[in-house]
Parts: structure tokens; C-alpha cells; sequence
């Protein structure tokens, strides 16, 4: 599952990870560190929301 940040519109790819930030490749978003921020603008994760899948 993908989450974009409502704020600036980065998506977070679990398949990718944040690897600049300290989050490994195949990190669900609901792992994510209590402390990690959206690398785009900074905001919290409560400014992330889930998309929806391709089919």
C-alpha cells in the first residue's frame, strides 16, 4: 500500500522505501518510524493518506 502526503503530494512506496531517511527497501507504511517525516515538505505522517491500487 502507497500513502501520499496531502501537503505536497510525495508518495511513499513501501517497494522503495526511504532509504535517504533510514527506512529500508519493503518497509510497510505502517512500520514507518515514529520520528520519520514526509522528505518532501517535512510534514507528519498524519498528513499521509492511503491510495488506492491499481488493478
Amino acid at each position: 500500500m502507497r500513502y501520499a502526503c496531502l501537503r505536497c503530494g510525495y508518495v511513499y512506496d513501501p517497494k522503495k522505501g526511504d532509504p535517504k531517511n533510514g527506512v529500508p527497501e519493503g518497509t510497510p507504511g505502517t512500520d514507518l518510524p515514529k520520528q520519520w517525516v514526509c522528505p518532501g515538505c517535512k510534514s507528519s505522517q498524519d498528513d499521509f493518506a492511503k491510495m488506492e491500487e491499481d488493478d
